[in-house]
């Protein structure tokens, strides 16, 4: 072999190396208009998005994550650049960027979660199933509660109005959580229940049973659906999750109140020592009182104070805690400064937003939607201008100079016209 053609095969050799690193680091599938053809082919999780789109370039790598680890899966992950392709962004209604999709079939569900890689491939993997999947051997249980926070099962036969209101959950609730069925053998060595059907709730290495589900041969079925669906709706959130702008206003459809400990992260998700004893405080309380207030509450925490300041309107130091009532909107404060609270003083707090006597904030009125707009589009500005004050000026600044013009042209022109017609006359005169 001559120098030269060692030269040629090392090169191409070095080519398909770098080629083939790059589709494994990359599995992301770059769509067209065509996607609009071959949607039906299979199962997809798709990100719109547009190029200069800063929230999009955040998703990215996150989406890479996903692809990646749905690989061996039967769905597949796709981005679509709607700048370059308006036929498909208008085909599928995109509003916004990025939105992301599941899509089978002709039905299409936009994903409105968290965008983090656990998050993403959790909602990838729930919508490409059955709303309701069988385990069939005992092990799977143990899989099942290594590998899931929350997730709901159906214990009995697989007939009757309760397993037919489960079922109707699980189709309407799939998005938001795994549900699983099995037999009474199966779950009995895993789950202890006295009486069938049984529907249970696993989070956190607990269970919790739907206290209904013994006596529903003697219930309405408009009744049983009601609570079956209402007693989902409310278990499938953790004891005191984290709370984002995502996931919020799933969390106010509880129709509980919601309590948030409101604590600062940066930009490495790590929280001031005396901001983590509040949150660890609040926390210990609830854990260890939720026969007390889980009927009544939903807790959870925010790590980006900027939530808070949108529900109050206002600032809002750290560490501190707020109380929202999900059916009216109204908000409450507590009067003891959040840093000195102490168990007995949440407790206190807690009990006068049950009985009704604390002060409440805000509400849904004309009023306070009208600052809650003015609020947000002051918040929003003052971002822009923090993170990029040249695009900021270059954004404002060009119209505002452009209006300068037009308005002196409409004012000022006469005023010149009027000094041009003034000269010309002295000069007749003269």
């Amino acid at each position: 072999m001559t120098p030269s053609s060692i030269w040629t095969f090392g090169l191409l050799s070095a080519f398909l190396v770098t080629l083939g690193s790059t589709a494994i680091s990359s599995r992301v599938l770059e769509l067209s208009d065509r996607f609009i053809d071959v949607r039906h082919e299979g199962q997809w999780l798709v990100m719109f998005y547009a190029p200069w789109c800063g929230y999009c370039k955040k998703t990215e790598p996150i989406f890479a994550l996903v692809a990646q680890a749905l690989h061996a899966t039967n769905v597949r992950v796709g981005r679509l650049d709607c700048t370059k392709y308006p036929a498909a962004a208008k085909e599928f209604k995109v509003r916004g960027y990025p939105t992301i999709m599941f899509i089978k079939g002709n039905m299409e569900f936009t994903y409105n979660g968290d965008r983090g890689r656990d998050e993403l491939v959790d909602y990838a993997l729930r919508m490409s199933g059955p709303p309701v999947q069988l385990v069939t051997r005992t092990e799977s249980v143990d899989m099942l509660k290594g590998s899931h926070t929350i997730f709901f099962i159906f214990v009995g036969q697989q007939e009757g109005v309760v397993w037919d209101t489960y079922y109707a959950a699980a189709e309407g609730y799939q998005e938001h959580g795994f549900f699983y069925a099995t037999s009474e053998d199966i779950a009995a060595q895993h789950f202890d229940f006295e009486k069938l059907p049984a529907v249970i709730v696993y989070k956190e290495e607990q269970h919790h049973f739907y206290p209904h589900g013994h006596l529903a041969h003697e219930m309405d079925p408009n009744e049983v659906n009601e609570t079956v669906f209402q007693w989902v709706n409310v278990e499938r959130f953790t004891l005191f999750p984290k709370v984002t702008r995502f996931n919020i206003h799933q969390l106010l459809k509880t129709n509980k109140y919601l309590v948030l400990a409101v604590v600062q992260e940066d930009k490495l998700n790590q929280i001031a020592t005396h901001e983590l004893e509040f949150r660890d405080m609040v926390e210990g309380v609830i854990r260890k009182h939720r026969a007390r207030y889980h009927e009544k509450f939903q807790f959870g925490w925010i790590g980006e104070p900027s939530i808070a300041h949108s529900i109050i309107l206002d600032q809002l130091p750290t560490p501190h805690l707020i109380a929202i009532n999900s059916s009216t909107q109204h908000h409450y404060l507590p009067d003891d400064d959040p840093i000195q609270m102490t168990p007995q003083a949440l407790h206190l707090f807690l009990e006068s937003i049950s009985n009704d006597s604390a002060i409440a904030y805000g509400g849904d009125t004309y009023f306070v939607r009208v600052n809650r707009a003015l609020f947000e589009v002051r918040r929003a500005l003052r971002d822009m201008w923090l993170g990029n004050p040249v695009l900021t000026t270059v954004i404002f600044g060009l119209p505002l100079g452009f209006l300068s013009l037009i308005m002196y042209s409409i004012f000022c022109g006469d005023c010149l016209v009027t000094e041009d017609d003034q000269d010309e006359d002295h000069e007749k005169k003269e």
